[in-house]
């Protein structure tokens, strides 16, 4: 089974601040949905959430994994882009930017798999030099809702993927529905990036990496939708091209140590 790893999506502080015996007293804790590690071990990886850490860290982490998820979460701050706030950019966090960022760059350097959702997919495109809109209702209205009402297993708008692209193979068809949970989007898109998905306001729901390698971001939170066949597959995918990458490792190490020990 590949190991995956993913990003965690927040740094919170422990609401319970009543401290009683049993309890941990508060401090500042890493918070993911369960649904990544869910969907993950559902398409047969292993998960494994990582914090931010130091970016020397970075590569021991990588040699460890197979493939990344860069997860959900809070606004990425404009200075990442080189753009000014906007007034309703929500809260950072820039620790949790930098090294989601540096990650991202190092996985790239490797040609690892990465699967970025929402805050992942926008990440991916700022560590490829691309930039966001920050506020996007001030770019295409609120005739779509990018940030729905209802639960997150609820899709709620359409997004029509592009003809040949690998989303259009991997989910087997070109319309389908999706959850909405953001207010930032894909402004310039990043080196080597094509896009894969909009919605039908022209918001960029998806992208992908040009080449062989699987490298997708999507602007839904897929993790919440594996009922659906199709958003099932998108983790299949991951998983199958993190296993096809480790055996590629484990094959080119058996190599080395046959030659080491002639």
């Amino acid at each position: 089974m590949p190991l995956i790893a993913v990003t965690t999506s927040e740094m919170r502080t422990n609401p319970f601040d009543l401290a009683t015996e049993q309890s941990d007293p508060p401090r500042q804790e890493m918070v993911l949905g369960m649904k990544y590690l869910e969907a993950i071990g559902r398409a047969g990886a292993l998960a494994v959430v990582v914090p931010p850490m130091p970016g020397p860290a970075i590569p021991a982490l990588l040699d460890r994994v197979d493939g990344i998820v860069l997860s959900g979460g809070p606004d990425l701050h404009p200075d990442a882009y080189g753009a000014e706030p906007h007034p309703e950019l929500g809260p950072t966090e820039p620790r949790l930017d930098a090294f989601e960022l540096a990650l991202a760059r190092a996985a790239d350097e490797r040609d690892m798999p990465i699967l970025a959702i929402c805050r992942g997919m926008q990440v991916l495109n700022v560590a490829r030099g691309g930039t966001l809109h920050q506020h996007i209702p001030d770019v295409v209205g609120e005739e779509i809702p990018h940030r729905q009402p209802g639960a997150p297993g609820e899709p709620i708008h359409d997004v029509t993927v592009a003809h040949g692209s690998r989303l259009a193979a991997i989910f087997g068809h070109r319309h389908l529905q999706v959850n909405s949970f953001h207010h930032q989007a894909v402004d310039t898109l990043g080196e080597r990036l094509t896009i894969s998905a909009r919605a039908e306001d022209g918001t960029v729901e998806a992208f992908e990496s040009a080449g062989s390698r699987f490298v997708v971001g999507v602007q839904w939170h897929a993790e919440c939708l594996v009922d659906h066949d199709e958003q099932a597959a998108l983790f299949t995918a991951l998983v199958d091209a993190s296993a096809e990458r480790a055996a590629a490792m484990r094959g080119g190490l058996s190599a080395l140590q046959v030659a080491g020990s002639a």
